[in-house]
């Protein structure tokens, strides 16, 4: 069975070719700039790589694209799009009311498109993608739409829920609903799957840590809390997120630079985070190669924000699960940098937590253990791939 698994914002669509059935990726590329002129680029498994410029008015003709360049040409993988048994699509939020991956029918497209309030620069174009790709494939291909909030919805009221006036979260879903659930969901289950334990009684810290980062608590093989919030913008210190804040700071700052609520959500979402306090970069590679080698206050305080924050979470998690299994990192920075992994753990020996400096240093994108054999809880580096679990949960629920 192969899959497509498609991730569509405003003016791009991501796209995988998974065979399911050795779980390789047979090709993947992206079609950009839609709506303005169009762009794909297209890698496949043997290592070509293919890219040219073409007209994308909506989605749909980039779907068009995605099946001319899968199957003929130098980017062809397979003979006909038939052989496409399914697409799985991510879907950014699902509100309260889908817990779990589900199969696509014109009302859960309908839903997905009612959920943009919560979701207004992600949904609208999802949903889009997905008439497009019915037009494109046919109703007779099934889809599955995977969302980004299932996993989180496994939390306690007394962890979602904020301590404002109850009739808001009866008007408006009010509450904390948490974010990348797949890439939590991969790394907690593939966490288990590794070291073969069963997920009762297990307590797992799972820090999803790129331009943007959450970290969630997984008891039990479920999310018990997570940083992100209402938004993605709560909780660590991010590329141009600014993370939690005190919501004061919201209105004073408003009275004081006579700032509209947009104005504001821009500052918040976009100027804040590494790029605001450094005032250099939203990339955390380049705050490092500041604060080392041009001694940068900024680059060193937006780098130190973020590794007091993890620990503090990775404590407060352990705190709230009553102990700790293991922590796994993972994200593009959770996966590549040995020097955030090492200042994280550093000081938490009373948690249990050593660290293998060696293992630590060598295990950049890699799947390993990098924590000391004494070590009482495990550290894990265990790269993410949501794209896998879209995949896997397209195939169980169209198995069904």
């Amino acid at each position: 069975m192969k899959v497509l698994v498609i991730n569509a914002g405003s003016s791009s669509l991501k796209y995988q070719l998974i065979d399911m059935q050795n779980e390789h990726v047979l090709a993947k590329g992206n079609c950009e700039r839609i709506g303005v002129d169009g762009l794909i680029t297209h890698k496949t498994d043997d290592g070509k790589k293919i890219q040219y410029e073409v007209a994308f008015p909506t989605h749909k003709e980039a779907f068009m694209e995605v099946v001319k360049v899968l199957t003929s040409g130098e980017g062809k993988v397979i003979g006909d799009v038939k052989e496409i048994s399914a697409v799985g699509h991510r879907v950014l939020h699902g509100s309260e009311v889908y817990k779990v991956s589900t199969k696509i029918t014109e009302k859960v497209i309908e839903d997905i498109e009612s959920f943009s309030e919560l979701g207004p620069l992600h949904n609208p174009p999802q949903a889009a993608a997905m008439r497009a790709c019915v037009e494109v494939f046919g109703k007779d291909t099934p889809m599955v739409a995977v969302f980004d909030t299932s996993f989180h919805q496994t939390m306690p009221e007394k962890a979602y829920m904020y301590a404002l006036p109850y009739e808001y979260y009866e008007k408006y879903h009010i509450r904390k609903y948490g974010f990348h659930g797949t890439s939590h969901r991969y790394v907690s289950a593939r966490y288990l799957e590794i070291t073969g334990k069963r997920p009762e009684g297990t307590r797992v810290v799972v820090c999803h840590l790129g331009n943007g980062s959450s970290i969630s608590a997984v008891k039990d093989g479920k999310c018990y809390d997570t940083t992100m919030g209402f938004t993605p913008l709560d909780g660590l210190i991010m590329g141009t997120r600014s993370g939690a804040v005190d919501p004061s700071v919201v209105t004073y700052l408003m009275n004081k630079e006579h700032m509209t609520p947009d104005e504001m959500s821009d500052m918040l979402n976009k100027k804040s985070g590494f790029l605001g306090v450094s005032g250099l970069s939203s990339d955390a590679r380049d705050l490092v190669n500041a604060k080392n080698n041009d001694h940068h206050h900024g680059a060193q305080l937006a780098c130190d924000m973020l590794r007091y924050q993890i620990k503090k979470y990775i404590g407060s998690y352990a705190a709230a699960m009553g102990g700790l299994t293991a922590v796994c990192f993972t994200g593009g920075i959770g996966e590549n940098s040995s020097e955030l992994r090492e200042e994280c753990c550093e000081g938490l020996e009373f948690m249990g937590i050593e660290l293998d400096k060696t293992a630590n240093d060598s295990a950049s994108g890699s799947e390993m253990m990098i924590s000391a054999p004494s070590s009482k809880v495990q550290v894990w580096v265990v790269p993410t791939n949501e794209e896998l679990m879209i995949a896997k949960d397209t195939v169980e629920i169209i198995s069904k």
